[in-house]
């Protein structure tokens, strides 16, 4: 087609129709289509047309069409936009429909309409001129006054703009070469301007009239900005927004005013922001970035995703404590006192806290230590933690890390991802708003592993102190200073901690608590707080320190209180039913519903372990006050006892022993059994047995095979060799327990000695050591938490290996005199020490051997 020939468009047009919006030529549009007549019109024509006169549609507006295709069409819009359809689009979900780009090209005006199934289609007759234009040829004489006019109004709008922004750029140039009768229809569909006003711009068939109907519209827009400029606050040319331009895609009208006043409310939250940032004490390079993070801002539509997540990522650079830390108490005395109130014994902890804060007052620009409490569960390990931030006057936060396998829960995600937040350091530090707080990470031998990556190798550079004085938050991207938190981990062991990670923690053993000790922790600690939750007083109930002991010894069987709490608690509960109720003595004690503290006080009254109060006495309180708690009254509350001490009747028969042995829940006895039967001399060893305590097995065998003879042991048929036609079965009892370690070695020794001689082990005896081949004793660990168990279930005699005796003095004073300690270098000793009278070793005879 030769240049400035006139274009067009075909007689008869599918007709789509459209509710919201209206098309202009010129302008763009994205609608979407879910009605039969035009779905029709997208399958039959868009989608299956070849050519380019096939993309050719009529767009009526104001027009909707009936949602069933038996319903007449309505009155159609007598103007309607013809146009290109640039982009289909389509989509199942929430229900089938197309999303149509159009382009609009020129007014037609409908003459007829030839059909309305399965789409409507029309005559229809152009109203506008397409032509191509490769020069600006139209003299300002045919152009006239009007379009002058609206040109400068044109240009003075746009230039009101930040020339800065493409888009307004773009615009600028368009007004210098698209011809003057073009630009009424593409400002009026990019300005503030109402369906009903589009309708009348595209029904404006005139150039002139057309003219007339946009200039008002442009000058209101004009004004509108200038208003707008006089009540903001003056900013640099940098801080320019862009305020007027719409979207050309954009259908749904909001009013001018309600734009107005949330964009005004928006740029004033921006400009506090600016301020905060400018005034916040964060790293240079932090402020660096925030800087171009706020720049970014402010020229960014509100509707962006990205709006919303930049700014909540300097909301979150604002509230960090980059320079905000509160004041160490650092009077040792005061602290000391605190630390005794809070917790009883543990005196390894508060040693060592004591200690920081020592040197605290000597250096203030200590780094904080990384601390690891292992032990036991229910030792007091997180709620030590607490009390240390209690002491230096601190902020207190936990991080319970187990089951965590996701490193990003340590260092965050990357804002490139949706959802996007922050780690757990930096929440946290976010929630308590300091900068040296005391951080718990608790149960940090329990983090998992995954694809997401490792979170305990992530840890290694918050936990060190070389490193983590510049830690990188992925969606902070920028460094944090931690060195002045003090960290503190808990953890019930060690074996599953990665050794890097290990490596970088102070670890300070937490064994578990004496019978003595928890005595002294029910009664300053667990009474008290009982009672005050179920609303008890002294006066209603009294538990003594023997009942306490029965308790510790009869009904639970643990390292730390935490079941000596619960059973506490169930016996307030009881005494709690009484008091509530008020019943008096006199009560008969076989109604169906007597209670079990009822029992507890009639063997209080039999007993006459308390006096009735007299007639002047309080009326509030039921007569039967305090309540006082023996042995009867526990069996009635709690249930017969849990455990019994069955030492020496499971001690009455040869091949028996008793082992101690160290677990994450605090030392235990292990009963150690075996039985000889005629065989093929094989080795049977149950009871859930690990690599190691099965090697132990074999070594102990092998070692009593060789030094048969020297102890005169032999089988069932008098053979020196144990083995000879003699199968041996050895069984750890408590089956379901998987148990391993070499720690076993001299309780199968001294099992399997005591089987074989048919001599009995003394009951009152347990034993714990690594063996040999040479039969000598290797060191072990956990011995505090062994000899603790041992004392719990009533031993006397401890044998352990002679390397271990420098762990004895962590055991306390009265737990050492309650027992005694026999300190084995080898098997000998320990057969000796195990068997009344010692174990007879059959005198070597000495050869002389001639010289001549």
């Amino acid at each position: 087609m030769a240049a400035g020939s006139a274009i067009q468009i075909p007689s008869r047009l599918p007709l789509l129709l459209t509710q919201e919006g209206v098309l202009l030529p010129g302008s763009t549009m994205r609608t979407s289509v879910d009605s039969p007549r035009n779905m029709q019109l997208v399958r039959s024509r868009l989608l299956k047309g070849t050519s380019l006169r096939s993309t050719i549609i009529g767009v009526i507006p104001n027009t909707s069409d009936p949602t069933s295709d038996c319903d007449d069409l309505p009155s159609l819009h007598r103007i309607g936009t013809a146009a290109l359809a640039v982009q289909v689009v389509g989509s199942n979900w929430p229900k089938p429909h197309y999303t149509l780009l159009v382009t609009g090209l020129c007014r037609f005006q409908i003459l007829q309409l030839l059909k309305e199934k399965p789409y409507p289609v029309a005559e229809v007759e152009q109203l506008d001129r397409l032509e191509q234009f490769t020069n600006q040829h139209k003299s300002e004489e045919e152009l006239g006054e009007l379009s002058e006019q609206f040109y400068k109004y044109a240009v003075q709008l746009v230039e009101m703009l930040d020339m800065s922004v493409p888009a307004v750029a773009k615009l600028r140039r368009l007004l210098d070469n698209l011809p003057r009768e073009a630009l009424p229809d593409i400002l009026t569909s990019i300005i503030r301007t109402s369906n009903q006003e589009k309708l009348q711009i595209l029904d404006a068939v005139s150039l002139e009239e057309r003219f007339k109907m946009t200039i008002p519209l442009l000058v209101r827009q004009i004004e509108g900005l200038k208003l707008l400029q006089k009540t903001r606050k003056p900013k640099q040319d940098d801080d320019k927004r862009v305020v007027a331009i719409r979207p050309n895609r954009r259908i749904n009208h909001i009013p001018s005013t309600t734009e107005d006043e949330e964009e005004e409310e928006d740029h004033d939250d921006v400009v506090m922001l600016e301020k905060k940032i400018r005034t916040s004490s964060m790293s240079e390079q932090a402020l660096k970035v925030c800087l171009k993070e706020i720049k970014r801002l402010k020229k960014m539509p509100q509707s962006m995703p990205e709006y919303a997540l930049t700014r909540n990522y300097l909301e979150l650079m604002v509230e960090l404590p980059w320079n905000k830390s509160t004041k160490d108490r650092l009077e040792i005395r005061a602290a000391r006192i605190l630390l005794d109130n809070d917790h009883y014994a543990m005196e390894k902890l508060k040693k060592r806290v004591l200690e920081y804060l020592a040197v605290r007052q000597l250096k203030n620009n200590l780094k904080g230590p990384i601390l690891c409490f292992v032990g036991p569960p229910g030792v007091g390990k997180t709620s030590v933690g607490r009390s240390i931030a209690k002491t230096l006057g601190r902020e207190f936060h936990r991080i319970a890390l187990g089951g965590v396998c996701d490193q990003s829960d340590i260092r965050g995600h990357r804002r490139t991802y949706v959802g996007s937040m922050p780690g757990r350091i930096i929440n946290g530090l976010k929630t308590v708003g300091v900068n040296n707080p005391v951080f718990l990470l608790d149960e940090v031998d329990k983090l998992g592993k995954s694809l997401q990556g490792d979170p305990a190798a992530a840890l290694l550079e918050v936990l060190d102190p070389e490193q983590n004085h510049s830690f990188t938050d992925h969606y902070l991207n920028v460094a944090f200073d931690l060195s002045q938190v003090l960290f503190i981990a808990t953890a019930n062991t060690t074996a599953t901690i990665p050794p890097a990670l290990l490596d970088r923690m102070e670890i300070i053993q937490v064994p578990g608590y004496t019978q003595e000790e928890k005595i002294e922790i029910a009664h300053r600690h667990l009474i008290p707080k009982q009672l005050e939750q179920h609303g008890l007083t002294p006066q209603q109930i009294q538990i003594p320190q023997v009942t306490t002991l029965d308790i510790i010894t009869r009904y639970t069987r643990e390292a730390g209180v935490r079941s000596l709490d619960r059973k506490l608690g169930a016996i307030c509960r009881a005494v709690a039913v009484k008091v509530a109720e008020g019943q008096h003595k006199e009560t008969k004690p076989d109604r169906a519903e007597v209670g079990e503290g009822e029992d507890c006080k009639e063997h209080v009254t039999e007993d006459a372990k308390t006096e009735s109060i007299s007639d002047t006495a309080d009326l509030a309180l039921p007569p039967e006050m305090p309540i006082l708690i023996d042995f009867h009254a526990l069996k009635d509350i709690l249930g017969p006892p849990m455990y019994e001490m069955e030492v020496s009747e499971r001690l009455s028969q040869p091949g028996v022993a008793i082992g101690l042995a160290w677990t994450p829940l605090g030392g235990e006895i292990m009963f150690v059994e075996a039985s000889r039967m005629d065989g093929e001399g094989q080795l049977t060893l149950t009871g859930q047995l690990g690599d190691v305590m099965k090697e132990s097995a074999h070594l102990a065998i092998s070692w009593l095979r060789s030094n048969a003879k020297r102890y005169q042991l032999t089988n069932a048929s008098g053979s020196f060799d144990l083995l000879d036609n003699t199968d041996i079965h050895l069984h750890f009892p408590a089956g379901a327990v998987t148990k391993d370690g070499p720690s076993a070695g001299v309780t199968i020794v001294t099992c399997l000695a005591s089987l074989f001689s048919g001599r009995l082990v003394c009951s009152d005896v347990a034993m714990t050591g690594e063996i040999t081949l040479r039969g000598l004793v290797l060191p072990v660990g956990g011995i505090k938490d062994k000899v603790l168990a041992a004392h719990r279930a009533g031993l006397k005699r401890v044998i352990i290996p002679q390397r271990n005796e420098k762990d004895l003095e962590e055991i306390a004073v009265n737990v050492r005199q309650d027992l005694t300690f026999v300190l084995a270098s080898c098997l000998d000793e320990v057969l000796n020490a195990a068997f009344d009278g010692g174990f007879a070793v059959k005198p070597r005879i000495e050869r002389l051997n001639s010289k001549l």
